[in-house]
């Protein structure tokens, strides 16, 4: 979804007021990178997933199913 906003394809501010009028135990998780700082937040939790370490680093190609 954030690439939606960084693209204008969204508005923050209607996406924003959704998130704000929905039920309270209603949970909702948008991914992506670069997430707008007005969305970070409004948001309970904020991850950043980074990579240690990859298969792909001692030679072992994508596999379907698992990267694809």
């Amino acid at each position: 979804m954030t690439y939606a906003f960084k693209y204008g394809w969204l508005e923050l501010d209607g996406v924003l007021a959704t998130l704000n009028s929905r039920p309270a135990m209603q949970h909702v998780i948008i991914t992506g990178r670069a997430a707008p700082q007005a969305l970070r937040d409004a948001a309970d939790t904020v991850s950043d997933i980074g990579m240690e370490k990859h298969a792909f680093q001692a030679g072992i190609k994508a596999m379907p199913g698992l990267e694809y």
